[in-house]
């Protein structure tokens, strides 16, 4: 949601880079060192050594390694009864010397392997008093990276005249932190990671469920408005010095980010330009705009946004929506114009031919969209209707009604239309609207976006239906089942199934569409070979066209198999075998029986009878939409009783499994869940329900004297 993108602003002239890696990132939780993180960070050193980066290190983790040595060797020294006594803190100092040994040999040994050659560097606090060691560590720093050595610092806290390595913050720097970014001015770095064990800085402690990672800090806004959690289990400062670190470096001109030490290649991300952390930068004030909103300010401002939206009568509601058609049709070729530009992209790019087929709008998209749009605002009220009218003793009247479920986020992938779509049946129903859209789709989405919602009164507000600009946003929103009320993603089966395991909040939709059709031994073959040829040719790329094509075995004797088979190869697809079809016809096994192509491609296998296709459809198949061609009554309703999917046809195409073409005006997406909405969610998929009671006195008091009738009313009051 920022103006530009302010990672990629300063890492165009960066030639010098200060690492800080921390003590939790540096050790385990038992005190040992962390191997696989300080290889990770070795590797990454070592990569930007080959692209001709200047790279200093410095770390903590001397004294942990240090303290738990130790440890070992008091254990190994002390007989039984030294060890029923109470044991005395070792000496901070002493931890400090032995660890530091340790720790840098690790480094040695680490960067040997990978042909690069580590110098240690130890400081003390009283050393930076002197302006000749100054003029020498320059010199020094520079001539050992001339010739590719990374210098590895840390605080010589053996000799330190500090009072204890954790205690005593006074100094001209106080730990690690304040040392690197020290360090960071001195050299003349262009940029100073500070590595955590988390992601960045949050608003709030991380482990909060509501806290937000801020992408950039800025002070004017999150100086005294964040609240810290605790300290880190080890080392001195945790999040607190490095963000005071952070803002005294970024302030005197060197940009900072901070960023998690435990996710891999996070500092080449950053030097890559990659959104990750949180960056610190004197000028980010200028780069955020003065309405940003996050993302929960985003979700909050759609909820009240919405609340207004509901407060208007159905008219009111209608009218947005015809005006919102009718921006659609003024504006068709800059909206086209700019989807031909994202198409032209994503084929430069080399996307899936798939995909391309879902960005793309036809000249005559955007008129069907509109006139869907029209279909909607002219549909019977959804909001406020009365499902259910009970008396519940005399004078007390229960009404059930129709409610907007509230705020909405929709994650999508290639189709712009889906935002159209989305967008007003959110508008229908009364909710609050989240969009994120793909990146292939950025112009299309961002041009939609701003004429749909400049056809929005401004006493509703644009806000209403927001639009996520940023992939990294998306944890963000994830977070917040406070605000958000369901989420609902259309896109490939890895994005369904990430969001599923990343959010407390409800999800709707289906991770695969693999449609089956299966035509019987009874079937009228002209029809079947129209069907097949519609369910898997109109439109392959859809969620509902067919994948796999299951036929009886006695059609193999009379011949029907091949026929559909070539009409389905004349039409350009591609034809993979089950098993059994694969011995029998001589056409290459298919990987897999539960896959969906979305291309001109799909599976043919041979049953037995209806049962046996029931069975590998619920084996094989997502419970989207399965079809069954046949003149038999009995069997298709054998067929259409035993099927458990959301939608389940005889004799007609699986493509009509659409929110359109079932007379719902547009769809979110399709629903395969068993619980709220299923198959194509349209307006009614959008609402919930909330209950309205009007007495005149009534007290429960023990349910003594009240009589229940529980009688049923006529819907009109």
């Amino acid at each position: 949601m920022e103006a530009v993108d302010s990672t990629r602003v300063f890492v165009r002239d960066v030639k010098r880079v200060v690492i800080k890696v921390g003590t939790a990132v540096v050790t385990r939780a038992d005190g040992r060192l962390a191997l696989g993180r300080l290889g990770s960070l070795c590797e990454q050193i070592h990569e930007l050594n080959v692209q001709g980066y200047e790279v200093i290190l410095v770390t903590s983790g001397a004294v942990g390694v240090g303290r738990q040595r130790l440890r070992y060797r008091r254990l190994l020294n002390s007989s039984f009864a030294d060890l029923q006594k109470p044991q005395v803190e070792l000496d901070g100092k002493a931890c400090a010397a032995v660890g530091q040994n340790g720790l840098m040999a690790l480094y040695d040994t680490l960067f040997s392997q990978l042909d690069v050659t580590s110098a240690q560097l130890l400081v003390t606090d009283n050393d930076f008093r002197d302006p000749d060691f100054r003029r020498q560590l320059n010199e020094t720093v520079k001539s050992l990276l001339s010739l590719k050595v990374v210098p590895i610092f840390n605080e010589n806290d053996a000799v330190s005249t500090r009072k204890a390595p954790y205690e005593d913050s006074s100094g001209i720097f106080w730990d690690n932190d304040s040392l690197a970014a020290l360090l960071a001015l001195e050299l003349k770095a262009d940029l100073l990671v500070l590595l955590s064990d988390v992601d960045g800085l949050y608003s709030g402690p991380p482990s909060d469920p509501h806290s937000e990672l801020i992408h950039t800090y800025i002070k004017e806004r999150h100086e005294g408005a964040i609240t810290f959690g605790d300290k880190s289990r080890v080392g001195r400062g945790g999040m607190t010095a490095k963000v005071k670190a952070a803002v005294y470096a970024a302030y005197a001109v060197i940009p900072v980010v901070i960023t998690s030490g435990f996710a891999t290649g996070n500092i080449i991300k950053v030097l890559n330009g990659k959104r990750i952390g949180t960056l610190f930068h004197r000028d980010a004030s200028k780069w955020v705009p003065q309405g940003e909103v996050s993302a929960r300010d985003m979700a909050v401002a759609a909820r009240e946004s919405s609340r207004r939206l509901q407060a208007m009568s159905s008219q009111e509601r209608s009218k947005i929506l015809l005006d919102v058609a009718d921006a659609l049709e003024a504006s068709e070729k800059l909206i086209i114009a700019e989807n031909d530009a994202d198409v032209a992209e994503a084929q430069q790019a080399g996307y899936e031919k798939s995909l391309i087929s879902r960005l793309a709008l036809k000249p005559s998209k955007v008129s069907s969209l509109a006139n869907s749009i029209r279909v909607l605002a002219n549909m019977e009220e959804p909001v406020g209707r009365v499902l259910k009218r009970t008396e519940l003793s005399q004078g007390l009247i229960l009404e059930k009604l129709s409610s907007p479920l509230g705020v909405l986020l929709i994650i999508f992938e290639s189709r712009p239309d889906a935002l159209v779509q989305i967008a007003s049946l959110a508008i229908r129903s009364g909710n609050g609207l989240l969009l994120k859209g793909g990146k292939e789709a950025r112009r299309s989405n961002a041009v939609l976006h701003k004429i749909i919602t400049s056809a929005i009164p401004k006493n509703v507000g644009e806000r209403l239906i927001g639009l996520v600009t940023s992939r990294e946003e998306i944890p963000e929103l994830l977070k917040l089942d406070d605000v958000i009320d369901l989420v609902i993603p259309r896109g490939s089966n890895k994005l369904v199934s990430q969001i599923k395991a990343s959010t407390k909040i409800p999800v709707l939709g289906h991770a695969d569409g693999i449609c089956h059709v299966y035509v019987d031994k009874s079937a009228n073959m002209d029809m079947a070979k129209q069907i097949v040829l519609d369910a898997k040719t109109d439109y392959p790329a859809a969620c509902n066209a067919m994948e796999t094509l299951l036929v009886h075995k006695d059609l193999v004797q009379t011949g029907g198999v091949n026929e559909l088979i070539v009409e389905l190869q004349t039409k350009g697809v591609t034809i993979f075998g089950g098993p059994r079809a694969s011995s029998l016809l001589n056409i290459p096994e298919a990987r897999s029986l539960h896959h969906e192509y979305s291309s001109l491609a799909c599976t043919v296998e041979i049953v037995d009878d209806v049962k046996a296709a029931v069975d590998h459809i619920h084996h094989h198949g997502s419970a989207h939409t399965d079809c069954i061609i046949t003149e038999d009554h009995e069997v298709a309703d054998i067929f259409l009783r035993l099927v458990d999917s959301a939608a389940v046809f005889h004799n007609a195409s699986t493509r009509f499994c659409d929110g359109f073409r079932f007379g719902l005006g547009a769809e979110v997406g399709i629903s395969t869940s068993r619980i709220h909405a299923r198959g194509p969610v349209g307006v009614e998929g959008l609402l919930t329900t909330r209950w309205l009671a009007r007495g005149s006195g009534q007290v429960v008091n023990g349910d003594k004297g009240i009589v229940y009738t529980h009688k049923d009313l006529n819907l009109q009051a």
